[in-house]
């Protein structure tokens, strides 16, 4: 296992980092089993765990919080989660960046973590109601007062990245040391801004879905039927339905990456981790097994580094900077999903044209 600092904090962390959305209810409820697969990678190497708080309603949490029970494991574990969604309710006040949510909500990770400090804070998803001020505000007192130790964000564009950078330098605020995107070799969006965007600030970057929602782990195939009820085939379905354009284009080009990693003598799992691995701005990348076998396969890829000729031959079957499908098709952000952000009120459409 190798390992790199995280951005500006100071903090070695290895390149495979641990993700747990898949551990509670949506995909490993066996609490046990969780736990073993956690402990077999941070015996491994591994030194990075990151969850969030909405991952089962909180149940990964939980879950993790077990795995690093004993004082000895959490003191040599690099420990991130993230705020942002509603968890526990719903309605007015539930949710987002604003410091009344985020102070409820890192409470409730501390207690569900089991342990008295996060070491990186994150904030899951842009906020458009909350002004960016008042997050930085309020994640700066939360390092003064100990509860965490740095934090950073997840799937913001490059433009709301530099916003924050703006208005941490113009206020005097801590800044975001870390940014979270989705990146993979069927995803490669981030190449083209947010990436250099995070390198010129100095940010550590964790990468997510480097299988491409299961598409790079090699259960899914051109020509073989989807096997739609578990996984992540089990939570977005659509994703996988093999009559739509975009993932008819997936299917292509990862029968192209098959052959290739056969070629060098890898899995196209390995070659998928170690492709993001290989970007100078990534930090660590994020592995998400459900079960031991999963694990086992992703971390036997740790020692591999991929020289030119084969980053080449992989430029050719999906060009820098292309995604072959939307990276993150969970979630969309409000600017088009709330069309009142995007149209004028009916009495100013009025006013401007008498006709309509």
């Amino acid at each position: 296992m190798r390992y790199r600092v995280l951005g500006g904090t100071g903090i070695d962390v290895s390149t495979y980092c641990l993700g747990t959305m898949m551990f509670g209810a949506v995909g490993n409820p066996d609490h046990q089993d969780a736990v073993r697969i956690i402990h077999s990678a941070l015996d491994r190497g591994v030194n990075f765990v990151d969850t969030a708080d909405m991952y089962s309603a909180g149940e990964s949490e939980e879950i993790v919080g077990k795995a690093l029970r004993e004082p000895s494991r959490r003191d040599a574990t690099v420990l991130a989660t993230k705020v942002y969604f509603p968890v526990g309710g719903e309605g007015p006040g539930w949710g987002g960046l604003s410091r009344r949510w985020i102070t409820r909500a890192v409470e409730a990770s501390l207690t569900r973590l089991g342990t008295d400090r996060i070491d990186l804070y994150q904030v899951h998803r842009p906020d458009h109601r909350t002004d960016i001020e008042e997050t930085l505000d309020v994640l700066g007192d939360l390092v003064s007062q100990g509860k965490i130790r740095a934090f950073g964000c997840s799937s913001f564009p490059a433009e709301r990245i530099v916003e924050a950078h703006a208005v941490a330098e113009r206020r005097g605020l801590r800044r975001f040391r870390t940014e979270q995107p989705p990146y993979s070799l069927l995803a490669r969006g981030a190449e083209t801004s947010v990436l250099p965007v995070a390198r010129e600030y100095g940010m550590g970057v964790l990468t997510w879905a480097p299988l491409a929602s299961g598409y790079l782990s090699g259960a899914y195939r051109k020509g073989r039927p989807a096997v739609l009820g578990s996984g992540r085939a089990a939570l977005t379905p659509h994703r996988f339905d093999p009559a739509l354009p975009e993932n008819v284009a997936k299917l292509d080009a990862v029968e192209e990456l098959a052959l290739l990693a056969e070629e060098i003598g890898c899995s196209l799992p390995e070659l998928a981790v170690a492709f993001a691995a290989s970007h100078p701005a990534v930090t660590s990348v994020i592995i998400g097994p459900r079960t031991m076998e999963q694990l086992d396969g992703l971390l036997g890829g740790a020692p591999l580094l991929l020289g030119d000729d084969v980053l080449d031959r992989i430029d050719a079957i999906v060009p820098p900077g292309t995604d072959l499908y939307r990276a993150d098709g969970v979630w969309r952000p409000a600017s088009l999903t709330d069309p009142a952000l995007r149209r004028r009120p009916a009495a100013d459409r009025a006013a401007a044209n008498p006709l309509s």
